[in-house]
C-alpha cells in the first residue's frame, strides 16, 4: 500500500492534495448524478480549496505565524461561502448555468459532467490554492507583505459577506415583484460579492509573493479571469437585462466590478 501511495506521488503535498481533491470531486459527482443536479459543485468549490490547505498544513513540522493566519482565513472563507451557497440553493432546481451545459452535452451528460464540471473544478481549485502552499511552507518572519495581504483578505471577506447578506435579505422581502438591488454595497458595484472574492485571492497572493511565492501569480490571475470574464460577471449578465426590469438602467449607473464612489445617473431615454 505504501509503495502504491509513493508511486502516486503522495510523498509530495501538492500531488497528495490533488489526489484527495479528485477523490472529493468524484464523490460529489456521484451525489450529483443521484440528485440530477450539478449545482452542488458550487457548494463544494471552497471546500476543495480548504482540503488543499489542510493537506499543506499537515505537511508542516513547526508552522509559522503566517501559516496559522492563512489557515484561519482559509477556514473562515471556505466555510462561510459553502454554507451560504448551500442555503441559497437548498430546495431549488438545478442552476440555469448548469441546465445550459446539460442541454448542450446530451446524451450521457451524467458521465460527461464528471470531466466537464467536476474534474475541471478540481484542477481550477488546485491551481487557485497555490499561494496557500507557498505561504505555508515559507519560514520567513512576518513582514509588511503579510500584513497588507491579510488585511486585504479580511476586507474582501467582509465585502463578500455583507454583499451576500444584503442580497439574501433583499430576495427574502415578501413583495410581488422584486426590482434591482441598488442600495448598500450594490450601489457602488453590480457585483460586490465578486469584488470581495477578488480581494481575498490577491490578499493570499501577497502573503505568498513576499515570501518566495511570486511564482503563484497564476492563482489570482486565474481567479480574476473567472470572476470577470468566465463564470462570474460576464456569464451572469449575459441576458439579465432582458429578464430583470430596471437592470439596464442599473448597468448605466453602476460599475460592473470596481466601484465608483459616486455612481452615474442613468442616461435619459
Amino acid at each position: 500500500m505504501n509503495g502504491l501511495l509513493m508511486a502516486l506521488g503522495f510523498d509530495y503535498p501538492l500531488i497528495r492534495a490533488l489526489w484527495l481533491m479528485l477523490g472529493l470531486g468524484v464523490v460529489t459527482w456521484l451525489v450529483s448524478v443521484y440528485k440530477k443536479d450539478v449545482s452542488i459543485v458550487d457548494s463544494v468549490w471552497s471546500i476543495l480549496i480548504l482540503l488543499a490547505a489542510c493537506v499543506y498544513w499537515q505537511s508542516l513540522v513547526n508552522p509559522a505565524l503566517r501559516a496559522w493566519v492563512m489557515l484561519g482565513l482559509s477556514v473562515l472563507w471556505a466555510l462561510r461561502l459553502s454554507i451560504y451557497i448551500t442555503a441559497k440553493h437548498w430546495g431549488k432546481t438545478e442552476d440555469r448555468r448548469y441546465q445550459r451545459i446539460r442541454a448542450r452535452n446530451q446524451p450521457y451528460f451524467a458521465f460527461k459532467s464528471l470531466y466537464l464540471v467536476y474534474v475541471l473544478q478540481v484542477l481550477l481549485a488546485w491551481l487557485v490554492a497555490l499561494p496557500l502552499y507557498a505561504g505555508f511552507l515559507s519560514a520567513q518572519p512576518w513582514g509588511l507583505g503579510d500584513t497588507v495581504g491579510s488585511l486585504l483578505m479580511l476586507i474582501g471577506l467582509v465585502i463578500e459577506s455583507v454583499a451576500d447578506q444584503q442580497m439574501a435579505t433583499y430576495k427574502a422581502q415578501k413583495t410581488t415583484q422584486l426590482g434591482v438591488l441598488n442600495t448598500g454595497l450594490w450601489r457602488y458595484s453590480r457585483h460586490p460579492n465578486y469584488l470581495g472574492e477578488f480581494c481575498i485571492w490577491w490578499g493570499f497572493y501577497l502573503m505568498a509573493a513576499f515570501n518566495g511565492g511570486a511564482w503563484t501569480i497564476l492563482s489570482p490571475l486565474l481567479m480574476s479571469v473567472l470572476l470577470i470574464k468566465v463564470s462570474g460577471v460576464e456569464l451572469l449578465e449575459k441576458d439579465i437585462a432582458y429578464r430583470l426590469p430596471g437592470y439596464q438602467a442599473y448597468i448605466e449607473s453602476t460599475p460592473s466590478f470596481f466601484p465608483r464612489l459616486v455612481p452615474r445617473k442613468p442616461s435619459a431615454d
